[in-house]
Order: structure tokens, then sequence, then C-alpha cells
């Protein structure tokens, strides 16, 4: 063995999570509709470490899109840098939605997040003072994140329908919502297309005979 041989560095454990983590999310986006930058989209370990550095702050991460039909809507992607997120920092992240207007946020979380500061969310989402706009903050822990299941060979597609493509489908087969299939909102897939309770999803399925086999769900 050749003891001057330069020892191989080992890349950091945690930086590869947070590009991996990022990478997921930057896929979530563009699937879900918003518009992204190329270099954000194709960005390669050896890049994230350029631009972020080796011991990246997380706030550095934050994310702010806007959907490719109607720059009007956007959404915010918070990463805490807190082992579990308590009361304070969620309330910064609410006092940005409510600065820049911005109704829906997605938080990776390192492990968890306290009681109240769920409670802070769950508020948010639901006001008591119905005059105040809903503020939709979903919560993924990085675990969650590190790799994208929609590119799983058995996951199908799914498109979610906007409520004319919903009403046409209804009309078409003479049908009420609840007829249809159901898929619960906390489903890991529904999860990653950010589908709420009432949304109709397509799921397109390859088929030998047809080339697709298309069938419809209503989140609940």
């Amino acid at each position: 063995m050749d003891i001057s041989a330069p020892v191989q560095q080992q890349d950091n454990p945690e930086l590869s999570t947070m590009w991996r983590v990022r990478k997921t999310i930057h896929a979530m986006l563009a699937e879900r509709g918003y518009l992204l930058t190329q270099d954000d989209m194709t960005m390669t370990m050896d890049d994230f470490k350029a631009t972020f550095g080796d011991n990246p702050n997380r706030d550095r991460l934050t994310v702010l899109a806007s959907k490719k039909d109607d720059p009007t809507d956007q959404i915010f992607v918070f990463w805490a840098d807190e082992e579990k997120l308590g009361v304070a920092p969620v309330k910064n992240y609410v006092v940005r939605m409510e600065k820049e207007k911005i109704t829906r946020a997605i938080l990776i979380l390192k492990r968890g997040i306290t009681t109240f500061a769920k409670r802070i969310l769950s508020e948010m989402a639901n006001p008591a003072d119905t005059s105040k706009p809903r503020r939709i903050v979903e919560l993924f822990e990085e675990l969650e994140l590190l790799v994208n299941i929609t590119e799983h060979v058995f996951v199908p597609r799914h498109v979610l329908l906007n409520e004319e493509e919903k009403r046409v489908l209804l009309a078409k087969y003479k049908l009420k919502e609840t007829q249809l299939p159901r898929i619960q909102h906390i489903d890991p897939i529904a999860r990653f297309y950010g589908l709420q309770k009432g949304n109709v999803v397509k799921i397109i399925r390859p088929s030998e005979t047809a080339g697709r086999y298309v069938t419809y769900r209503l989140v609940v």
C-alpha cells in the first residue's frame, strides 16, 4: 500500500442531503406548474457546493416561485435550521408571508416541529377571522424528500384538474364528486402535488391494450 497516496475526501453527508432535498423540491415545484430556471433544475452537487459553500445557511436556500400561467400566484419554500422547529422562527415565516402577501408555503424541517408551532400554522390555515386570507404551509421533513417518489416506475402520472375541468368531467359522466374514487390528502403523492380536499386528480397509467388508462380521484 502506498501510504503517500492522497486520501480521498469524503462528501459532507449534510451537504449531500441538502442538495438532494433541494433537487426534489425543485422537481415538485415544476410539477405543480411553478416557473424555475434551467440552472435550478439541473444543479449538480458540485454546482450546489460552489454556489452555497461547504456549510450553507439554510436561509439562503429559500425559494420564491411564481406560477407559469399566473405570476401573482406565488409560493415560498423555507428551510428550518433548528433540529425541532419552535414558535419564534415560525412567526418569522408568517410575518414574511404576510408582508409579501403570499398565501402558500412549503416548510422543510430538519427533524420536526413543536406542538405550539404547528398550532400557529393550523390557525393560519383556518383563521377565526374569516376576513383574513388563508395561509397554507405544507410541512415536509428532509428525510421525506431525499428521493423524488414520482420517479418510481410504479407511480403513475398525476394531473390536477382545474375547477372548469372538474365541472366538465362530472357533467360528462353525470356524477357527483362524492361518487368518484378517493385519495387521502395525506397520501405521499397527494402531498407531493400539493393537493387539497375537494380537488380532483387525473391518474394516467400505461396500458398494453389502450396505450394508456385514465382514472380520476377525489381528494378527501
